[in-house]
This record gives structure tokens, sequence and C-alpha cells, in this order.
């Protein structure tokens, strides 16, 4: 490194602690994962010196460097005043100017080993974005499909706690892929935390290995599959699971409780399929509801909705879909699932 203090992008991984000085808004939109938030300006402090900055840039600075050095001084005796001389901190803003500057500058002076990041945020996600296109394609990808209910995100993790390389697009989006998706009181992340935390992942699997992918449309919730990522899932071998009608709807009345204890929820989540299916269609989904017959609504909205919508997205978008391997269950208890990921591995050891 510099004797500067100054770090690239692709040196992150070297600091003892990495310092997010922009402000709680800006941390929470998205920030380098394990970063920690010490902002030098709270969310209405840069308002207030940005709105002064524009009548008057000197006096804006002047502000500005008041709070900055204030904030900094509080970060330093409430946080950082037990690191040893050796402490070696990474530190960023925006675009690495005049927080980060202002931090680094006076950590520095005090003797530790401080760094700003050159560029700041903003040539961190550049580098998100550029690694993500090119490291993306590199693994090999083994694409899990089934019906909706099969129990494929639960297969995942099965997978992964029996040894597998896994990749969990809707653990970490947040989100379990389809219209009733949502998780009640857990939104998604941002788009750039979604594609910060999946490159996280992604430069922590073995490209010597298989990684085990569930099958994705382009969204997912709100968010967007990368295009270099979802291209790859599309051309790479599929395996499919055929769980029985039965054993579908039983795991998703467990798997969706949270929608069945609140009604009202779920008819307003239903009325987003209007569109698709009809008001009589829709008040006789929302009578069952009334009724709790949650096993009939399940089973009416699996064979009316979802499996329709599934056999045109997989033929269309999965090329190696016909190919794949079957794996039927009737059983998608844990257990039942732990045995199908067991079946899976042993499928894979030996077309290996």
């Amino acid at each position: 490194m510099k004797s500067s203090g100054i770090a690239k992008a692709h040196q992150i991984t070297e600091f003892t602690d990495i310092i997010d000085v922009r402000t709680p808004a800006e941390f929470a939109e998205d920030h380098i994962p394990g970063a920690i938030n010490f902002p030098v300006l709270s969310n209405e402090e840069r308002v207030q010196v940005g709105t002064l900055y524009h009548q008057s840039p000197f006096e804006g600075k002047k502000l500005g460097a008041a709070l900055i050095a204030k904030n900094i001084a509080a970060h330093i005796q409430e946080h950082f005043i037990h690191q040893p001389k050796e402490w070696k901190p990474l530190i960023y803003c925006w675009r690495g100017g005049k927080r980060s500057g202002s931090m680094t500058h006076i950590m520095r002076q005090i003797g530790w080993n401080a760094y700003i990041l050159d560029g700041g945020y903003k040539a961190y996600r550049r580098n998100v974005v550029k690694e993500l296109t090119d490291l993306s394609p590199q693994f090999q990808y083994l694409v899990v499909t089934g019906q909706t209910g099969s129990g494929k995100s639960k297969v995942l993790e099965a997978l992964a706690e029996q040894g597998a390389q896994v990749l969990d697009l809707e653990s970490i989006a947040n989100h379990k892929g389809s219209v009733l998706g949502n998780i009640p009181n857990s939104p998604q992340p941002t788009q750039k935390n979604f594609e910060s935390q999946l490159l996280s992942v992604l430069k922590n699997l073995n490209q010597e290995q298989v990684v085990f992918i569930e099958a994705e449309s382009r969204k997912i919730g709100s968010l967007h599959v990368p295009d270099a990522l979802l291209e790859k899932m599309r051309a790479s071998p599929c395996l499919k699971i055929e769980a029985s009608l039965s054993a579908r709807v039983k795991f998703l009345q467990k798997d969706y409780a949270y929608f069945l204890e609140d009604p009202e929820e779920l008819k307003k989540t239903i009325d987003f399929l209007k569109e698709l299916h009809g008001k009589e269609t829709l008040q006789y989904w929302k009578e069952l509801i009334d009724q709790k017959n949650w096993a009939t609504l399940v089973e009416q909205l699996l064979e009316k909705h979802y499996d329709a919508l599934y056999r045109r997205s997989q033929n269309s978008n999965y090329v190696n879909y016909d190919q794949a391997p079957n794996y039927y269950t009737a059983d998608l208890s844990a257990k039942g699932i732990q045995m199908l990921a067991t079946e899976i591995l042993k499928g894979q050891t030996s077309s290996s």
C-alpha cells in the first residue's frame, strides 16, 4: 500500500475494521459488508450543511468542519479510545473526500495506521458491478427446479448442512420469490445492498466445486438478479424436485403460516392476482380464507395459478430443464427434506 494511507477497493480485506462515515441513511441504502457506521454528519446535519453550502460555500465549510470535528471527537472518545496503536482501520465516505479524509487525518495524527478508501463508496460500488459481471459466470451451477411448494429453499438449506456449496438468492433477497413471497415486517434490502451481499457470498465459494442454486425469474420480489448470473443459471444443468400435491399443500401451510395468522393481509396480497384470474375466482378464494379452509385455498392457488406459471417459465427459460433428473418425494417434512438432499448428493456423486 501507499505510505500516504490510500487503499483501493480490492484491498478492503486487509484491514482490521472498515468504518463508513456517511450518514445513517446512506449506510442503510448500501455499505461494504462488515462495515461499521460511525457518521461524521447525521442525516439532518448533512442536509443543514448542504443547504448552507449552496448559499455560501465558505459558510457551509465552516459549519461542516465544526460538526465533523465534534462528531469525530465523540467517536474517538466513545468507541475508539481503547484501540491499540497497531489498529488498522479503513475509512470511507461517498467519494473519498472531506468526511473520510477528516477522520483518516485525525486517526493518523494520533498514530493509528488508518487508510482512506480511494474514491470512496462510489469506487467500491463500481467494483461491485464489475466483479459481479466477471465472477458470476465462473462457477459451475446446478439449478434446483420444482413447482411452487416443493421445498426448494429448504432443500438448499439441507444441502448446505450436508456440506454442499449453495447460493441462496432468496435468502439474500429476503423474499420467497413469488407473488406471496413478501415476508411481513421484514423488508427486502435495496438493490445495491443485495448486490453487495451477493458478491460477498460469491467470493467465498470454491470455483472447483458445484454450486447449488434455486431456479429464479429475473426478479425476486422488487430486486433484479444480475444479468450475468441469470444468463449462466439459465444455461446450467438442472435437477427437478417432483413433490406430490398433498405434500406441497401441507408444506406451504407451514411455510406461510404467518399469512394464515393474518387473513386480511392475505386477502390484500391475493388481490394482486385479479388481472390474471378475475373477480369471481378471487372472491371464491377470499371465501376460503374466511372459512379458514387453508388446504383447499392452497391447492386452488397451486393448480390454477402457480403450476401454470411454472410450466411456462421453466420450459422457456432453462435450456437444460427437459434433460434434468427427477427426484420424487411425498414427504416435505424436515426429515423428508434431509433425505431428499442426501439423495440429490448421491446422484451427483454417481454422475460425476
